[in-house]
């Protein structure tokens, strides 16, 4: 069983909702967050640095004390409120014509650590730390974390049904994605959600590993310190959306690398035969059109890559990925790359930035060749955190992202 709960939270009252709420802290740098904030934006307080002039380094000690300041002077001005009771509420994101609903609740930190909410990536531990740092000066999670859960029917219906009447807030956002909050006020509601999710086996982490491995981390902490402690404690619950997961679409994380390791493009394309049926598709765009098949761009020229029998195992969760091919037999054992989280010969982008970036950075001559991989399912996720595997670094792409600040928990 997995243990949520509602929360009182503090928001933006209606009229301020598309000022306050903002991108996540890591999908932007702080150079583009400071471009972006308004006057009331939330990037003052999860990217306090930008207040600094020069721009301050985000983990010094003042930074972290300007983002308490921030927070304190949001809620003085009357731009973030606390609500008078505690309640679930209901997130929706449109994107493309498709929209999902989540629920925003507070999940136990011992669910996480008892491995019923899954992870399916490694993290490390200074981004764990910086998280822990942001948390613990706020003394609340401004961040959401991204969470889903086999779909249930009944809980499906109860969402659909509190968004059949008004929203609190509806707005599109600058990057054209619209959001969309209730709030769930019927206590009766709340209470059947709640027994809901208690009968659901375990929750997964779909994106914002660091924050929840934190969030973790500071009820472990919080925990030790008090004597009295019965695990009720609002410090042992942590901010999330979690949506089912039949509602959710990965999109693809695609590979640069900035040389071929010594190769001629001729050279690269005659080992890759090893592996794949190359078929030279001009240049004409090439998108990967399903499992085992990959695209890439090299010297002008796209090719669709499929991969040969034997080099993927449809039985074994983790050799079953494009991704897993594509490290062991290409980046790895052609192109040299060990160490896909330190290797500064390889970056990563997301599939929202669509192949045309791809292209485009490899005909600028900043990169020599780029891979685009077909998109991991959720179920194929779900199966890896069952088993307790865990992906390559830099797998799974979901978006839209949660925009901040539409729902803060405060956890004392």
């Amino acid at each position: 069983m997995v243990r949520i709960k509602p929360f009182a939270g503090i928001r933006p009252p209606r009229a301020f909702a598309q000022e306050v709420a903002s991108r996540p802290y890591d999908v932007l740098s702080s150079q583009e967050a400071k471009a972006e904030a308004g006057e009331k934006s939330l990037l003052h307080i999860i990217k306090p640095e930008i207040d600094f002039e020069p721009m301050a380094d985000e983990h010094d000690e003042k930074v972290y004390a300007k983002g308490v300041e921030n927070f304190k002077k949001w809620r003085n001005n009357g731009w973030l409120l606390k609500d008078s009771k505690e309640r679930y509420y209901v997130y929706a994101q449109t994107m493309g014509g498709r929209t999902q609903y989540g629920l925003v609740a507070c999940c136990h930190f011992e669910d996480y650590l008892g491995g019923r909410i899954k992870k399916h990536e490694l993290t490390r531990k200074e981004k764990e730390d910086d998280r822990m740092a942001h948390v613990r000066a706020q003394n609340a999670n401004v961040e959401p974390v991204f969470l889903a859960y086999p779909a249930v029917p009944e809980i499906d219906s109860l969402v659909d049904k509190v968004v059949q009447g008004a929203p609190e807030y509806d707005f599109v956002a600058n990057d054209g994605f619209g959001h969309q909050l209730w709030i769930v006020d019927d206590d009766a509601v709340c209470a059947r959600i709640t027994q809901l999710f208690a009968a659901i086996p375990a929750l997964y982490v779909a994106d914002g590993h660091h924050r929840t491995a934190a969030a973790a981390r500071v009820g472990q902490e919080k925990k030790s310190k008090n004597p009295k402690h019965t695990g009720l404690e609002e410090y042992c619950y942590f901010l999330a959306v979690i949506f089912p997961d039949e509602q959710l679409a990965i999109m693809d994380y695609n590979r640069l690398l900035k040389d071929l390791n010594g190769l001629t493009p001729a050279q690269l394309r005659q080992r890759l035969q090893e592996v794949f049926m190359v078929d030279d598709k001009g240049d004409s765009e090439y998108r990967p059109a399903a499992l085992h098949n990959l695209s890439m761009y090299l010297d002008g020229r796209w090719y669709s890559l499929t991969a040969k029998p034997g080099t993927y195992n449809d039985a074994d969760p983790i050799a079953a990925l494009d991704v897993t091919v594509l490290s062991n037999f290409v980046l790895d054992n052609i192109l040299g790359i060990k160490d896909l989280r330190t290797d500064k010969r390889i970056d990563f982008v997301g599939g929202i930035r669509g192949l045309g970036e791809l292209k485009k950075r490899v005909d600028s001559g900043e990169m020599a060749v780029a891979f685009a991989l077909y998109p991991v399912s959720m179920k194929q996720l779900i199966a890896i955190a069952d088993t307790g595997n865990i992906m390559p670094p830099k797998t799974t792409w979901f978006e839209p992202k949660l925009r901040s600040g539409l729902v803060i928990h405060e956890l004392e």
